[in-house]
């Protein structure tokens, strides 16, 4: 026996269901990383710079820098993949890398398993070529969008090569002015902090960052790439 075919009404046809895009909206991870950034390399420089220091300071300024320019700004590093910005993906999670480094090895130093070194220290000094070399690619990309950021990026880079001038031939005067760039991009980077916050406090620009025409133009909302509606940010 043939089984009765049931008309079925246009109502009761299954309709198509509208797919949903959840908009996942996050703060510029650079607001973090910046500050973080800002923090540990001022209160490194000015060390630097012999603005102060005693036989102290190092323990003062090792979890400060460790916690502020490591752990922080590594996080703002991470978080930048989720806001598809791949300068700062690569900054931030780079210099958090070194600050994190920093901290163990001054952690060395302080507890007297490492020696401090005297004079030249070419193994150190390679740590900032490495660090001045991918720096200066970081200001290149970072021009596209934002001079200001650019300006961060290339004093860093400049101190970074100043100083493993300094630690490759043992001259204290180098390092001073090494220590000076850092006080410099540190001081930008502060800025370039407190202007991404402030525009996301106001929903305007309130502090200007240098923004290219490119940057202007493009669209925060990049749908089709990855995870849609995530806002793309610095």
């Amino acid at each position: 026996m043939a089984t009765p075919i049931i008309p079925i009404s246009r109502d009761q046809r299954e309709e198509p269901v509208p797919a949903q895009i959840y908009l996942q909206p996050i703060a510029a991870p650079s607001i973090l990383g910046l500050y973080g950034f800002a923090g540990a390399t001022f209160m490194v420089a000015a060390h630097m710079a012999h603005w102060y220091g005693s036989a102290t300071t190092d323990f003062y300024l090792m979890p400060f820098a460790v916690l502020f320019g490591g752990v922080a700004q590594f996080s703002a590093g991470m978080w930048s993949f989720k806001a598809r910005d791949g300068v700062a993906t690569a900054m931030h999670g780079m210099w958090g890398a070194f600050w994190i480094a920093w901290g163990l090895l001054q952690l060395g130093i302080v507890s007297g398993k490492i020696a401090e070194p005297h004079g030249a220290a070419p193994g150190l000094a390679y740590w900032f070529v490495v660090l001045a070399a991918i720096t200066w690619m970081g200001m290149w990309g970072a021009a596209a969008e934002s001079k200001i950021i650019a300006s961060v990026l290339g004093f860093l880079a400049a101190g970074s090569t100043v100083y493993a001038i300094a630690e490759f031939i043992g001259s204290t005067g180098t390092a001073i002015l090494a220590g000076y760039l850092f006080i410099i991009s540190a001081v930008l980077a502060w800025y370039a902090a407190s202007a991404l916050m402030l525009e996301g406090a106001f929903k305007h620009p309130v502090l200007g960052l240098g923004k290219t025409q490119q940057a202007k133009q493009e669209p925060k909302l990049v749908p089709g790439r990855g995870e849609p509606g995530v806002i793309r940010g610095q």
